[in-house]
């Protein structure tokens, strides 16, 4: 996804992000996913990948393959809370990241519900939360203009401008509420669903999107996809009468 939960393939949610951060270098498109990055490192396609909140050398599928690709990889970067993990082996470049119980920001869970989330411990030796890290990158790199953000008040406001940038209400993520949000309104935040639009009542209901039969669409009805059930690759036989399912390997 782009920011704001837009779509990467659709040209005018790209043209939009790409107008509201005033930037002519946002590349369209999908990225790799997981697995294809780690074969695109192995070939040499990509030569510099940060793993971030992660341990992809014990976690992701074909675990050898992706030890392979990062022994390949010219640079390496990891942010961690721990000292030693199987990707940390591989690294040029360590940097120690913030805890959850560190951190400041907030957390949306699967019903559209966000919260705060405060730190209740102080950051432990040189660590620094994600955002402060990736922000102190951007500016050496020359991107200060576009990363002046002072603490994660700021973020969430650009956020939530995104969120109502150019939005008829045909986008459901809506925050535009909070798009001007002094720190201290930020900081008291209270659990609330989205969408919290300062201009369009929820096409379909804010308890439940949806569930009042209209949707984000031009017309508001739902746009059905019929699909063909396809069998997985691997079946049981005589041979191997069972199958095992570690609900890890996605991919």
């Amino acid at each position: 996804q782009l920011a704001a939960h837009m779509d990467p393939i659709d040209v005018n949610d790209v043209d939009r992000v790409r107008r509201f951060w005033k930037s002519d270098i946002l590349e369209p498109g999908e990225g790799y996913k997981a697995v294809d990055m780690f074969r695109a490192i192995e070939r040499g396609e990509i030569k510099a990948v940060w793993v971030m909140a992660t341990n992809p050398a014990v976690s992701l599928p074909d675990a050898d393959r992706v030890r392979l690709a990062l022994s390949r990889c010219p640079l390496v970067i990891v942010s961690d809370t721990v000292n030693d993990t199987d990707t940390l082996r591989y690294a040029h470049i360590k940097l120690p990241a913030a805890g959850w119980a560190e951190k400041s920001g907030t957390v949306t869970n699967s019903e559209r519900r966000i919260s705060r989330q405060r730190p209740f411990r102080e950051l432990q030796g040189d660590a620094k939360p994600d955002w402060w890290i990736m922000t102190q990158v951007a500016r050496a790199m020359g991107y200060g203009k576009a990363f002046k953000y002072r603490d994660p008040a700021d973020i969430f406001a650009e956020h939530a401008a995104l969120s109502e940038f150019e939005n008829d209400g045909m986008r459901a993520f809506d925050i535009g509420q909070w798009h001007k949000a002094k720190k201290s309104t930020y900081d008291a935040m209270e659990p609330f669903q989205w969408p919290a639009s300062r201009k369009h009542q929820p096409a379909g209901g804010a308890e439940r999107l949806y569930g009042n039969g209209i949707f984000t669409t031009s017309n508001g009805r739902a746009r059905m996809l019929a699909v063909a059930h396809k069998l997985p690759m691997s079946q049981p036989g005589k041979e191997f009468p069972l199958i095992a399912n570690s609900g890890r390997y996605r991919d």
